[in-house]
């Protein structure tokens, strides 16, 4: 594969990292990224075929991108989507494949998944209870997660980390059985801070449980955290070590944005590019390629867009304003 100029916006931040959403379907309503009835999904025929997804992969790999995950709505619900991994494992220089799901279906594609060259899983669990479950997905699921993570831990992936969205008067009480059900499993646990990005518009600065405060309720049943050495420099987690080892992390988009280091762009599950999940602004993929554009055209379409990357989203200050989108819109 030939090296062509990376992707580096005019703050100097290199991109190498393609979010890619491939649904805008989920089986569970999760308050904080769906509304619970009357969901309109995109047709079909709008969304990329596995075909549309590979090629924009293929092109853009050689400008610099070697790492792409998987994303949602709930990418299991896209059928075959093991097919789609093993033909994004096929193009040179994408060293890394990774899928974020709520596990519901993970029980039933672990292993073709792994067989196809996924290398790595993100997992959405906010909670061992099932009542308290139903209540923040609207389903009642959470044996089928259960299920779905304790099959992924015996396929064998190279990495499993389970993803808590942490929200004020929701979250405080999970945090230690989430650690010790993580830590009995060996897999690594993040919290996540509730963004402004639910279908409902409902979202409010004080339902905000911030990273520090999580810290201090890990702390306090657990004993002190120690950092830990960043595995990645544009990594959004801040990670600590519990006394043996373990490892927790902490993502804070709200009290303490990472933009600066940020490394990702994103594609739509309809062929949109978005050069930051709050942007306003998208470059149409899906319609140079059907309209039978180049590789260079798209590579010049994908470099526009990471030279129009805002230096930060912007939650923090007083002038921001939310994206049209929610999370399941755009992909996680």
């Amino acid at each position: 594969m030939d090296k062509l100029p990376q992707l580096i916006d005019t703050l100097g931040r290199v991109h190498s990292d393609l979010r890619l959403s491939v649904t805008d379907r989920c089986n569970i309503r999760c308050f904080y990224c769906m509304p619970s009835e009357v969901v309109r999904f995109l047709p079909r025929d709008q969304i990329l075929s596995f075909e549309e997804i590979t090629r924009f992969v293929r092109i853009v790999a050689p400008l610099g991108i070697d790492r792409v995950r998987l994303t949602g709505g709930e990418p299991l619900v896209r059928t075959h989507l093991h097919e789609l991994v093993a033909m994004l494992a096929g193009v040179g220089g994408i060293d890394d494949i990774a899928l974020t799901t709520n596990g519901v279906l993970l029980a039933e594609q672990a292993a073709d998944l792994k067989r196809a060259g996924l290398h790595r899983l993100n997992i959405s669990l906010d909670t061992l209870d099932p009542v308290k479950f139903e209540r923040l997905t609207r389903r009642r699921l959470l044996d089928r997660v259960l299920t779905g993570i304790d099959r992924a831990c015996e396929v064998g992936f190279r990495q499993i980390r389970l993803n808590a969205i942490a929200i004020r008067g929701e979250t405080e009480v999970e945090v230690v059985p989430l650690v010790k059900f993580a830590r009995q499993r060996n897999l690594e646990l993040r919290f996540i801070e509730f963004m402004p990005l639910d279908a409902d518009g409902r979202w409010q600065p004080d339902q905000v449980l911030s990273g520090a405060a999580l810290r201090k309720i890990v702390e306090h049943n657990f004993g002190p955290l120690r950092p830990a050495p960043r595995q990645d420099a544009s990594q959004p987690a801040v990670d600590y070590l519990f006394a043996n080892g373990d490892r927790v992390g902490f993502i804070h988009p709200v009290s303490r944005p990472f933009c600066e280091s940020c490394n990702r762009l994103r594609l739509t599950a309809e062929g949109q590019i978005r050069n930051c999940l709050f942007s306003h602004q998208e470059w149409d993929a899906r319609a140079l390629m059907r309209e039978g554009a180049s590789d260079a055209e798209l590579q010049a379409m994908v470099r526009e867009a990471i030279h129009h990357k805002a230096p930060g989203h912007g939650i923090d200050t007083a002038e921001f304003v939310r994206p049209q989108r929610a999370m399941y819109q755009i992909g996680g």
